[in-house]
């Protein structure tokens, strides 16, 4: 697991483990069952405190994407096809509503998103 952590972010440390994490589930670079690294591991492994790491896991099992099996470790929760569907469309849709409101900032029309948008479509 690759996660990389800005201390000069305003983002708080724990949430941008939780991002990330959430991020590699969505885009299923972690499979569902996968194993994850110990509390005591995550902590080690980014320079960080065991109660960050903790409160980042925390998180993500409240959220559903992970699960804790006392004695065994921490796992990626299996998900619901059709809800990560929904939230990788989420995702897309927040991401689309920043380009539109970047877009709109330098009076860019409707007809010209669409063709910006056709162009990266086919290069991507």
């Amino acid at each position: 697991m690759n996660i990389i952590i800005s201390n000069s972010a305003e983002e708080p440390i724990y949430e941008q483990i939780v991002r990330q994490i959430k991020e590699a589930i969505l885009k299923g670079e972690l499979e569902e069952e996968e194993l994850l690294p110990s509390i005591r591991n995550l902590a080690k492994e980014l320079q960080i405190s065991v109660i960050t790491a903790k409160r980042a896991y925390d998180e993500l099992e409240k959220e559903g994407f992970i699960t804790t099996i006392p004695g065994k470790g921490t796992y990626v929760a299996a998900q619901n096809k059709e809800l990560m569907r929904e939230k990788r469309l989420k995702i897309v849709e927040e991401k689309l509503v920043e380009a539109i409101i970047a877009a709109k900032a330098v009076n860019l029309s409707l007809e010209e998103i669409k063709e910006m948008l056709e162009i990266l479509y086919k290069e991507v």
